[in-house]
């Protein structure tokens, strides 16, 4: 009996081992700790959204090990982590994500590498060029000091890569730090990122490669120091949410509206209500997912950033739709793709 009482045991014991190893989330739970099919916490800050053949692909930095503060820099807060590269996620359903890997690898030999693990590698976006059959990748290059300012570009035949970074750029001549792509339904791509010393926001067009910019690009915000830019369009009209530039410590939201991308921008309001809306909820935003299959569905993606710790630094995720043509995101405990349907 004593034999057959250790089977049972090992029988359990490997039937809760595969459970964990396909661990299922039923909600998004904005803030805590979000763990990955293999039941490791996602890593994938600043990150970015692709919906491509009915999956989609979250793409963000790797923030691992020891974070520390760069003693030298006194102006703000500079706390760092070794720069880690890209990770990849899948998903059907936007809740349970599969780990795929590192999409973009960081060097870890050579000083002067773009990629090398002493500099900055954030906010990555990916789109697909259906004339190209290429994955292109565009994100925030830096230095320690953030003195480089610039953008990377990297390519790939798959969209969980690996990636071949190509090179970094000063677009049109411009610095470039927090930014954001957005694929517009005509499948022109523009390029939002904060610029002149993050005083200005610029919109730049890509090339039809997706590659570089074209040349025509717009400024807004001028004055007004506004980073972490996430774009959507909603019944042929652009939105644009941003924060205010304070280092890693949250502020309020601002959301604004333009009838042409490249047009004038009129900036409207805090979009985020209720409590602690006046720091997005602890949070600063990455990007606006649309969810496929509905006109009117929205998920506003954001960083709560532990500027100490900055790999359990944690993701605030929150559904809204536009009614008319106002924009209201509030805080949801918990919460799945029913809540679209209320």
């Amino acid at each position: 009996m004593r034999k057959y009482f250790i089977i049972a045991q090992l029988v359990a014991i490997t039937c809760n081992s595969l459970v964990n190893l396909t661990a299922q989330n039923v909600n998004i739970q904005p803030g805590s700790i979000w763990n990955d099919t293999q039941g490791n916490p996602i890593n994938a800050h600043g990150g970015g959204m692709l919906y491509n053949n009915g999956t989609y692909y979250w793409f963000g930095e790797i923030k691992k090990g020891k974070t520390w503060r760069v003693q030298y820099i006194t102006s703000w807060e500079c706390y760092r982590t070794d720069a880690g590269g890209v990770s990849c996620y899948s998903s059907k359903n936007l809740i349970n994500w599969k780990y795929e890997g590192v999409a973009l690898a960081p060097n870890v030999s050579d000083s002067t590498n773009d990629l090398h693990i002493s500099k900055v590698i954030e906010r990555p976006k990916v789109v697909y060029n259906e004339k190209t059959k290429k994955f292109v990748m565009w994100l925030h290059i830096d230095s320690e000091d953030y003195s480089y300012a610039r953008t990377g570009v990297a390519v790939s035949n798959s969209p969980t890569g690996p990636y071949k970074f190509l090179y970094s750029i000063r677009p049109n001549n411009q610095m470039s730090r927090d930014m954001t792509l957005f694929k517009d339904t005509d499948g022109k791509v523009y390029h939002i990122f904060s610029s002149e010393n993050n005083a200005v926001m610029h919109i730049s067009l890509l090339n039809d490669d997706y590659l570089k910019p074209s040349g025509i690009e717009t400024r807004i915000f001028i004055n007004e120091s506004r980073e972490a830019p996430a774009m959507f369009k909603y019944k042929g009209k652009y939105y644009l949410i941003t924060s205010g530039c304070t280092g890693w410590a949250p502020n309020e939201a601002k959301l604004a509206s333009a009838d042409s991308i490249l047009g004038r921008w009129s900036t409207l309001y805090n979009p985020c209500t209720g409590t602690d809306s006046k720091t997005t909820f602890g949070a600063q935003s990455t990007n606006v997912i649309k969810v496929e299959g509905s006109e009117d569905a929205f998920i506003f993606m954001a960083d709560r950033w532990n500027k100490t710790n900055l790999e359990d630094s944690r993701y605030v995720w929150l559904p809204f739709i536009i009614s008319g043509n106002k924009v209201s995101i509030s805080w949801t405990e918990r919460w799945n793709m029913s809540n679209f349907q209320k």
